[in-house]
């Protein structure tokens, strides 16, 4: 049964024979708030789950904790990052801490093992465990105790939905979607900070806002531009080595990709993206059974790029791992089917 305000999007042939089928909902907005392409109901509710990070991390921004802790472009991009874990990305966490006059174990995300096999790997070996510095998330409570810090909160709660960071984090993002904070669904996110829900256009919009923040307030227009521009300069923090996020800002200088768990995926397009007189454009995508395996959200992330006229022969190549085609194969390596995007956007 189709999920209400959901499209097939996504489907798996065996040989000729449909095999599995997948439903999705796109919005793409412009900078002006005004619904350019969709598929489903672009107003179907969807948690962003990792995709709110550079606005979690905004108000620290705006506040001037950039300069305050002389924060390089680099480090700023961890804060918005769901990172591999590599030595890399635990360097920088650590020159955070240090910066910030932080412990780690005040941060509250818990551990994980890295995403990065090799680093995973070579932890292993040493016999030693995980710790927080290899979370994901890490970056991003760093700058939430930052913040705090900052503003002299306290600290131990910093995660609460009632703390005073968490609620100036969850009303940024609404002005910038365009929405009252009452409208926004509020959960908890696998890190135990708070996270939400809000229609796709909406979240469309606010990252069309994020990466061309020309018409907001100037302090905001300020932070929301030097978020963006540390994820373009420094994608390799956003995410890690074969990670979608920095494959795609690898290849497509300018734009802005963070996704979300649960097959949620973001996008935003600068001015001039897609050719000399678009605007800026957001686009949000929630893949409605959480695409486990990350097939579909990738494919299909590719595909509304492709339909947009955002991707050329030679960057379809270079993104030709992650879709919008891939082949079925089996244990032997042999070629047995096809799973690709099975839609085609509505336009305005």
């Amino acid at each position: 049964m189709m999920p209400p305000g959901y499209q097939p999007i996504f489907a798996l042939h065996r040989g000729e024979h449909l095999e599995s089928l997948h439903y999705g909902a796109v919005a793409v907005v412009d900078v002006h708030g005004a619904l350019r392409a969709w598929l489903g109901d672009p107003q179907q509710a969807a948690f962003l789950r990792s995709a709110a990070k550079p606005f979690q991390a905004l108000p620290f921004v705006v506040a001037g904790g950039v300069a305050h802790y002389q924060l390089t472009p680099q480090e700023l991009a961890l804060l918005c990052a769901s990172h591999s874990g590599t030595p890399a990305h635990v360097a920088v966490f650590e020159g955070l801490l240090q910066k910030f006059g932080l412990q780690a174990q005040q941060l509250l995300c818990g551990t994980h093992p890295p995403y990065h096999a090799a680093s995973a790997e070579e932890l292993r070996a040493r016999g030693e465990a995980p710790n927080v510095a290899h979370h994901n998330c890490s970056g991003k409570h760093c700058g939430m105790l930052a913040y705090a810090k900052l503003r002299g909160w306290r600290l131990d709660d910093y995660i609460d939905p009632q703390h005073p960071l968490q609620q100036e984090i969850v009303a940024l993002f609404a002005e910038l979607a365009g929405m009252r904070v009452e409208q926004l669904a509020i959960g908890v996110d696998g890190c135990s900070a708070p996270n939400w829900a809000a229609p796709l256009a909406h979240t469309a919009w606010a990252y069309a806002r994020l990466a061309d923040p020309a018409g907001l307030p100037e302090a905001q227009a300020q932070a929301a531009g030097q978020i963006a521009d540390a994820m373009r300069a420094h994608p390799d923090m956003v995410a890690g080595p074969r990670r979608f996020d920095t494959a795609c800002m690898q290849h497509l200088p300018g734009l802005i990709s963070k996704l979300g768990a649960e097959g949620f995926q973001a996008f935003g397009l600068p001015a001039g993206f897609l050719g000399p007189q678009s605007p800026a454009l957001g686009i949000a995508i929630k893949i409605a059974d959480g695409d486990a395996r990350q097939w579909a959200s990738h494919a299909v992330a590719l595909e509304v790029l492709r339909q947009l006229g955002a991707l050329d022969a030679g960057r379809m190549a270079a993104l030709a791992d992650y879709g919008p085609l891939r082949p079925v194969t089996n244990w032997s390596g042999q070629v047995v089917g096809q799973a690709a995007p099975c839609f085609t956007l509505e336009l305005a």
